[in-house]
């Protein structure tokens, strides 16, 4: 789809900003920013082409903005048909909305038999909006709802995520940590030396 507005994402990043600049209770953030993101996916004109474009061998993590203080970071993820996520979990704070075509998500709660599903699928249509986090639930696997398709999500994070150290999960709960870093973004330089192994590493 052509890009017709872009402003719409930096007017989201400025309203981001200044909510994080006003609170930092969690609740508030995810309960004003789920507002603020489901306006950004709200119209499906604005995303760049070069960050929408699927992979065939998986689904691809696009840097869309990067807070220069490390307080959050806005990705598109871009699903080719039937791809999906391995359960794994975020470590921070975060919200997800569905731009085009649409998303499946499970979440997942560790217990001593391994993970459990909790709840049902859940699936994300178009100006959707979910929240995941360590206090509300954030081990889940996520997936195109199609097979034909491309389908497109925006991410916004309470932290640089691509960056950040966390776990996939296999059926008996044991994680294996990750770096997840972008599809079209080098490491950060922050990076140390064992993130950066384990950014090489990372599926």
């Amino acid at each position: 789809m052509s890009q017709h507005c872009p402003h719409r994402l930096s007017d989201f990043v400025a309203d981001l900003s200044a909510l994080l600049d006003r609170t930092r209770d969690e609740a508030a953030i995810l309960r004003e920013g789920a507002a603020l993101l489901a306006d950004l996916v709200g119209q499906d004109d604005w995303l760049p082409e070069a960050q929408s474009q699927p992979d065939p061998a998986r689904y691809q993590q696009y840097l869309l903005h990067r807070d220069p203080a490390g307080r959050f970071s806005v990705v598109s993820f871009v699903w080719g048909p039937g791809q999906a996520t391995p359960v794994h979990d975020h470590t921070v704070w975060g919200l997800v909305g569905v731009l085009r075509g649409a998303e499946i998500s499970q979440a997942y709660v560790r217990s001593e038999d391994g993970l459990k599903a909790a709840g049902s699928v859940h699936r994300l249509e178009p100006g959707q909006v979910e929240a995941v986090s360590p206090t509300i639930g954030d081990i889940h696997r996520v997936a195109n709802a199609f097979d034909d398709r491309t389908s497109i999500s925006i991410h916004v994070y309470g932290a640089d995520i691509g960056a950040v150290r966390r776990s996939t999960y296999d059926a008996d709960g044991r994680p294996k940590t990750f770096i997840s870093g972008y599809a079209d973004v080098p490491p950060p330089l922050l990076f140390d030396r064992a993130s950066a192994l384990a950014y090489g590493a990372a599926e």
